[in-house]
């Protein structure tokens, strides 16, 4: 992968392929490779990672030191910005709770997608347009241009803090386990990527991922603010309930029409067309297929989620577990409330009663 994104390579822009030729035409260059590798094994990778692995010792004390600075800097923020303004809202103590980690996480995913795009669609990198051309010039040890490094640093330190927050920070959802998975994952090909000179595709693949995010904790946060102060605010729900409408459409064209079409099968097809020998094709192409299954995962509860809003036309995270601490749930409110109403109603039969009664003597 050259620099400039393979401007030295052929210059017609190969076609986006179809579902059925990812399919087929991967498959059969997987099977292919997997037939020609007849001395892979435990020691080959060994040899392999040696000789095209590179990683210098300042890179990794930067990644763990941003690593931590995030955590601090989230630390900092939650106390000092993000619980002051969930009291100046004066949000629903469940919506106070959950506003600091999606504010956060809004505030991060933006910047990152941002550069991201940047990098994409305002310099000479091809990358987007023509991802097979990424591997055209591609070289062991080849430079990581700059900007591209920059973003790896972020990047990779973000998901090494998000490991630790999932588990210790943020509110525990009933796909936090696959969460901490995704995040192991997604480390792992930041980092290897990076070391295997793969650089250009991990940025299409952070691109194609991140808009979700920003998506999802912004209507998270409409959510929160539209019963602020313990009244009803129309904006937030309409901008919620578009910004859901959103997340549901980028999601399947990004992760699930995108990410196979464009990452998965310049990752599968055209990488050992170009570099017949290419490094540690099966790993990595073993952890873009899990982060496709996961996308698959997590398509199911926008679904849901979808169905849901379709039936109740209100805007919640399916994710969440039931509350159980000094919150009642919905059936209980509704007995409560029902419970009440006998209760007034009593009330009101026996003051007719006396007054009915006066009213006889």
């Amino acid at each position: 992968m050259s620099s400039d994104g393979g401007s030295a390579g052929p210059v017609e822009v190969e076609p986006m392929p179809g579902y059925w030729e990812l399919l087929s035409r991967g498959s059969s260059v997987m099977l292919g490779a997997w037939r020609d590798c007849g001395t892979c094994g435990l020691e080959l990778s060994r040899q392999t990672l040696l000789d095209n692995a590179y990683i210098t010792w300042t890179e990794i004390a930067l990644f763990f030191f941003c690593a931590v600075l995030w955590t601090m800097v989230r630390r900092a923020l939650t106390e000092s910005l993000f619980e002051p303004l969930a009291r100046w809202f004066r949000l629903l103590p469940k919506d106070a709770a959950k506003m600091p980690e999606s504010t956060w996480k809004l505030v991060f995913y933006t910047m990152s997608w941002s550069y991201s795009s940047y990098l994409l669609f305002f310099t000479s990198y091809t990358i987007f347009h023509d991802p097979p051309s990424v591997f055209y010039n591609w070289k062991s040890g080849m430079t990581v241009p700059t900007d591209i490094a920059i973003a790896y640093l972020i990047q990779g330190s973000f998901y090494g803090h998000s490991i630790y927050a999932t588990i210790n920070m943020d509110t525990w959802r009933k796909d936090s386990a696959v969460m901490v998975v995704h995040h192991i994952i997604t480390l792992a090909l930041i980092c290897f990527s990076y070391a295997f000179r793969y650089h250009n595709v991990g940025i299409l693949v952070l691109f194609l991922h991140d808009i979700n995010d920003v998506q999802l904790e912004f209507t998270k946060l409409n959510v929160y603010l539209k019963s602020r102060g313990g009244g009803y605010h129309l904006i937030n729900d309409i901008l919620s309930n578009m910004g859901s409408v959103s997340f549901s459409i980028t999601w399947f064209w990004f992760r699930l029409y995108w990410f196979p079409l464009k990452v998965l099968y310049a990752t599968c097809v055209s990488s050992i067309q170009s570099v017949p020998n290419i490094p540690f094709y099966f790993f990595f192409n073993t952890l873009l297929f899990a982060l496709l299954l996961m996308n698959i995962y997590w398509f199911l509860f926008i679904v849901i989620f979808v169905v849901k809003v379709l039936k109740m036309k209100e805007v919640n995270d399916v994710r969440e577990y039931e509350d159980e601490d000094g919150r009642k749930s919905e059936a209980e409110l509704l007995q409560d409330k029902d419970d009440a109403g006998h209760h007034n109603s009593a009330q009101r039969k026996h003051t007719h009663n006396g007054v009915t009664k006066d009213k006889h003597l």
